[in-house]
């Protein structure tokens, strides 16, 4: 069987799909955040995670993320009153980034099919406090809960696919992803011990999960 014959389609995450034509995904998204390095390998999906970080020489101070996450949150705010939609929004620094969570109840339509909304309204809220501190951000935007459950969804599919290939002896290809989902793919494949790569071209660039040997 052909890798093409083992490709498989994304499995619903549970999220409800809407045509989200008004709001094109983001390049620089939680995702994280840059165009993926085109060489066929992990280590291209692997340098994407850290090519923002190695773009972004200042170190910022936890005030200084605080400081973004305020303004982040103020922002998030009132996109909520404009829509009429009601949310809790809080704030955190986790590592070198402000992050913003926003939990309600009727808040999917701001996730939207695969996060393509979640994914805008993030580059909005970056270019809002952009804004206002004069300094590229990597704030992250979370809403009702979707970036944690995708991590761990990813995860299990990274982890699924190398047990399958272990006992087919086959390779298997993945549906196509973001590079910062590839990562996630990746780290999960290799920690299950088989090797996996990246083929096709952005935005169906995809995950092959390569048998022993």
């Amino acid at each position: 069987m052909s890798q093409g014959d083992n490709a498989v389609a994304e499995p619903d995450f549970g999220m409800a799909e809407q045509d989200q034509d008004l709001l094109q995904s983001p390049e620089d998204s939680e995702l994280d955040d840059a165009a993926d390095i085109d060489d066929g390998a992990v280590a291209g999906d692997a340098a994407v995670a850290a090519a923002e970080a190695e773009s972004d020489d200042d170190s910022r101070s936890v005030a200084d993320l605080e400081l973004e996450g305020e303004i982040a949150a103020d922002y998030i705010e009132g996109l909520l009153d404009v829509a009429d939609l009601d949310g809790d929004i809080d704030m955190d620094v986790e590592g070198d980034r402000a992050v913003v969570s926003v939990v309600g109840a009727t808040l999917e339509e701001l996730v939207g099919s695969r996060g393509e909304v979640l994914e805008a309204l993030q580059e909005l809220t970056r270019l809002a406090v952009h804004r206002q501190t004069g300094t590229r951000t990597r704030i992250m935007l979370d809403i009702s809960g979707y970036r944690q459950r995708r991590r761990a969804e990813l995860a299990e599919a990274g982890r699924d696919a190398a047990e399958e290939v272990k006992r087919t002896g086959e390779a298997k290809k993945l549906w196509a992803m973001n590079p910062f989902e590839r990562k996630i793919v990746h780290d999960a494949v290799a920690a299950a011990g088989l090797r996996s790569e990246s083929e096709g071209e952005e935005p169906d660039r995809r995950v092959v999960v390569l048998p022993a040997g």
